[in-house]
């Protein structure tokens, strides 16, 4: 029997997945969580064959909450979900140990291809994430600025240059706006930048955002 965890904040989404994978996956126990930091607490109680984990929840972010279960969990195979285009978050969590990465804007079957395929010990690669792999293959971009940036600086910069006020950002995370200045501060040093609109530039440049 194949034991699934669904873990994301909103209540539709979390019903949506587990409706889908209801009618599709045979012989299958589905659990839900919306927080993200009862996810390893779960994990000692269950042996689940696949974590559907947002990378957007409150408090602590998927991908940090990723690095802990391959830490503690490393056979669990977790599948990321995000409303984000797959460049701003695809190969940093593959790298971290995710099995497969999908935007919620895809079509219900695709999730369960996806379900399907990391259940059986591989990894699901959409068309979007094979060529970011092949694109960072074939260049070099060790010395990018942005890959020195911590998973939650990370986070920020994204959230920045999609336009989010530092009032927003704190009110997203869960964290207070002095802590999100602290980041900010810290992510344009460590870029060597100095204000959003430059961040913003070099996002669109790299291919992180769409110029559009």
């Amino acid at each position: 029997m194949h034991k699934i965890l669904i873990v994301d904040d909103h209540p539709l989404v979390r019903k949506g997945l587990c409706e889908i994978l209801k009618e599709s996956i045979p012989y299958r126990v589905l659990d839900e969580l919306s927080d993200g930091d009862m996810v390893l607490e779960s994990l000692s109680r269950e042996n689940y064959d696949v974590v559907i984990l947002d990378i957007s929840l409150p408090g602590r972010d998927g991908l940090d909450i990723l690095k802990d279960i391959k830490i503690q969990h490393p056979d669990t195979a977790v599948l990321i979900l995000s409303i984000q285009p797959e460049s701003q978050y695809a190969l940093r969590a593959l790298k971290m140990g995710a099995s497969g990465c999908l935007n919620k804007a895809s079509a219900p079957e695709e999730l369960v291809d996806a379900v399907r395929e990391v259940i059986r010990g591989n990894r699901y690669l959409t068309p979007k994430v094979s060529q970011l792999l092949l694109e960072e293959y074939q260049g070099d971009h060790s010395e990018l600025p942005h890959k020195q940036l911590s998973e939650r600086e990370y986070q920020v910069m994204m959230l920045l240059v999609s336009g989010l006020s530092s009032g927003e950002i704190s009110d997203k995370l869960n964290l207070s706006i002095k802590t999100v200045s602290t980041y900010r501060t810290r992510l344009l040093q460590k870029m060597n930048l100095k204000n959003n609109a430059q961040l913003t530039y070099y996002a669109v440049k790299h291919n992180l955002i769409s110029d559009s």
